[in-house]
């Protein structure tokens, strides 16, 4: 019997049935990233129940040299939670551990289990007049120890800001299988560094996030959204400059989505329709929220916003949503561009973020030079303008080889665009992640000391290098799994 033998058969008895399997019918679809660009393979599939279990499976991984990758929904964009191709290493779900344990409606605030889905913590809080303000377009896949452990942004960062303003306490299992145990919150406390924050995007090559204490905020009153069709991103930027002047403490989201993107989910998503007559080189899709009581005023101020822009020329036509349905298949064009773009074929996709005055130029000058650079490819850019974050895509040339394309002229498409980003001061990864994705990128980009401390870190929390081997930490050397981390 080999050491694997020995282990798997120890943790079957550890978890049981429900929570340990090596049936590779079960763990295929787990062994696959969400955009289909990564494929592993695991020893096994581990779904512990809790915390203990949690604790318990990692010592025991410890014990056998087995390395673990952490999984929430597995709906990631960098290949974080895909292991790789050794087959030496198990998947760690954290789906079965999905309660929420404490709800707190008076101090709005919820404590839950990692596994919880985004959209069921959105109906919870619903149910009690409460709101979770963060979203995006995998809520009904996305896991809450998934969010912590890459800092997930969304359409709301802009007021709200990313899933690490949301998070008030902290519990994990460390390489060791220990539990730090940070679930309470104070407004105070000066004991020494803020740990949680040091877990909080770092991938689960620290620790294994398992639960959490999560700010809520009020149910909003009610909510305008609107969709403007304008003719370029720096119309855009002074759009956002005049909704903020107006309308700053009632701004959610300002999404931005080129002529392309649209006509791309109008093709994919049946039954969608665009909300103006006439198409537009850009849209921008704008919310604004206010609390009950003041619904009216709210729609007031953005009629006010709109008209003025469309009495300055700044926008050439604007929609506003008449009711939820309508706001609703307005968000859901938004929330569908990624899902469009890949059942056109290959593409490099980048999740950067420059200044947000600086974002403008950023779009207005890299989509022509990636485009003379690279014959054939489309560049398009979407998303949170207001935030600095946009998705900056690159649609390979008709009839490439997806897989061969992605792994020859996309690497350098992809070295291009970073490099710019870098000129602009801005960073490679805005709200996706690291993963094994970018890990090369930011060893080469990335300052020598952030870098260096960050492996520092890594070596004292994980020196077997048994946490999410081979994401997010760039280490000289190239350390794998199963080896000591820097070895």
């Amino acid at each position: 019997m080999t050491d694997h033998d020995r282990f798997c058969n120890a943790a079957e008895q550890l978890l049981g049935p429900r929570g340990f399997t090596t049936d590779p019918e079960l763990m295929t679809p787990w062994l696959t990233d969400w955009r289909g660009r990564y494929r592993g393979a695991a020893l096994a599939l581990a779904s512990p129940a809790d915390t203990s279990q949690v604790s318990a499976l990692v010592k025991l991984c410890g014990e056998y040299n087995v390395a673990i990758v952490p999984q929430g929904g597995n709906s990631g964009m960098s290949g974080g939670a895909t292991p790789d191709a050794s087959g030496n290493a198990i998947i760690l779900s954290l789906r079965r551990m999905n309660k929420i344990i404490e709800w707190d409606a008076e101090g709005q605030k919820v404590i839950c289990q990692a596994g919880v889905i985004l959209q069921t913590l959105h109906e919870a809080a619903a149910a009690s007049d409460l709101r979770f303000p963060l979203t995006l377009g995998g809520k009904g896949s996305a896991t809450i120890g998934g969010l912590i452990s890459t800092n997930a942004g969304g359409t709301q960062v802009l007021r709200h800001g990313t899933m690490r303003s949301q998070v008030l306490g902290l519990e994990a299992v460390m390489a060791d299988g220990c539990v730090f145990d940070s679930l309470v919150p104070l407004k105070k406390d000066n004991r020494g560094f803020d740990l949680k924050q040091m877990l909080i995007g770092s991938e689960g090559t620290l620790g294994i996030v398992t639960g959490a204490t999560l700010r809520l905020l009020p149910a909003t009153g009610g909510r305008v959204v609107a969709w403007v069709g304008i003719d370029s991103i720096t119309s855009a930027r002074k759009l956002l400059l005049h909704c903020e002047s107006a309308s700053s403490e009632m701004l959610e989201g300002f999404e931005v989505i080129p002529r392309h993107c649209l006509s791309a989910v109008l093709d994919h998503l049946p039954g969608a329709r665009s909300p103006l007559a006439d198409s537009h080189e850009w849209n921008v899709l704008i919310e604004w929220v206010a609390p009950a009581g003041s619904e009216d005023a709210m729609r007031n101020i953005s009629e006010g916003i709109l008209e003025t822009a469309l009495q300055s020329g700044l926008i050439a036509d604007a929609a506003l949503a008449a009711n939820e349905a309508q706001s609703d298949a307005m968000w859901l064009l938004r929330d569908s561009i990624s899902a469009a773009e890949r059942a056109i074929g290959p593409a490099m996709q980048h999740d950067i973020s420059v200044p947000v005055a600086a974002m403008a130029a950023f779009v207005e000058e890299t989509v022509p030079a990636v485009e003379a650079k690279f014959p054939g490819t489309r560049a398009l850019a979407f998303g949170h303008l207001g935030d600095g974050n946009v998705h900056f895509h690159v649609l390979a040339p008709d009839r490439a080889a997806a897989g061969e394309w992605e792994e020859g002229a996309g690497k350098a498409i992809s070295m291009f665009v970073h490099d710019r980003v870098t000129q602009f001061g801005g960073s490679i990864s805005a709200e996706h992640g690291i993963g094994q994705m970018k890990r090369d990128e930011l060893g080469r980009l990335g300052d020598p000391v952030a870098l260096s401390l960050m492996r520092s870190v890594k070596r004292a929390l994980d020196p077997a290098n048994l946490l999410n081997p081979g994401k997010l930490v760039p280490e000289v050397g190239g350390a794998t799994a199963n080896e000591p981390y820097g070895a």
